[in-house]
């Protein structure tokens, strides 16, 4: 987990993935399902607190935010035990939303979408599931949300608990597994292009 450096310390990002949930332990592809942390998941947020408080080595954080799904919600709780403050809730960071697939196998979509699943795994900006939203479209709701908290942030750290796909929407190529998180500064989050084809979603969707 690389630090901030001292320059841009007090307005850094930190971007971090929710725990575990019983769908991430079966492969199934989540999206704006709500499914609750597994034990794992309860256990990996509690450790995160740990090391991000540690990480944080007393920064100032001026905002703690999250999705509102409950998997995020849960992961965030002892980050506000240990921070001292109330997640903000945005819709915004929610979960790339994959419509029909969601709560399916990687499987049973391959047998049920078979061309649109080989476009959307390739990295096709434009590959939106049946009823969800593409990867182009998630890229520019997450920028928003992020940038609106950015502005109304109080001075000091900003701390976002969100899901694989925003991620990967803010910083292509990412793969943080569950309750990791990553440093970046603000302009680098909201200023990374669009890659027109990239490896970054690989044969597992956005869990």
């Amino acid at each position: 987990m690389e630090k901030p450096t001292a320059e841009s310390a007090d307005r850094s990002l930190c971007l971090v993935r929710h725990g575990q949930t019983d769908w991430n332990a079966e492969g199934r592809w989540q999206g704006h399902a709500d499914p609750p942390l597994s034990r794992l998941g309860r256990a990996q947020a509690e450790a995160l607190a740990l090391a991000l408080e540690a990480d944080l080595d007393g920064a100032r954080v001026g905002l703690l935010a999250c999705s509102d799904l409950g998997r995020t919600r849960q992961t965030a709780a002892p980050l506000e035990t240990k921070l001292g403050l109330v997640a903000t809730l945005d819709p915004g960071l929610r979960e790339l939303d994959i419509g029909e697939w969601s709560g399916l196998q990687r499987e049973a979509i391959a047998a049920r979408d078979p061309e649109l699943l080989e476009r959307f795994e390739a990295g096709d900006p434009d590959a939106r599931p049946p009823g969800g939203e593409s990867r182009r479209e998630i890229r520019r709701r997450v920028r928003l949300s992020v940038g609106r908290l950015v502005d109304r942030a109080p001075p000091g750290r900003i701390v976002l608990v969100s899901h694989l796909g925003v991620i990967r929407a803010l910083l292509p190529g990412a793969e943080p597994a569950n309750a990791d998180f990553i440093w970046l500064s603000p302009t680098d989050a909201l200023t990374r292009r669009m890659l027109d084809a990239h490896p970054d979603s690989g044969s597992e969707g956005p869990l």
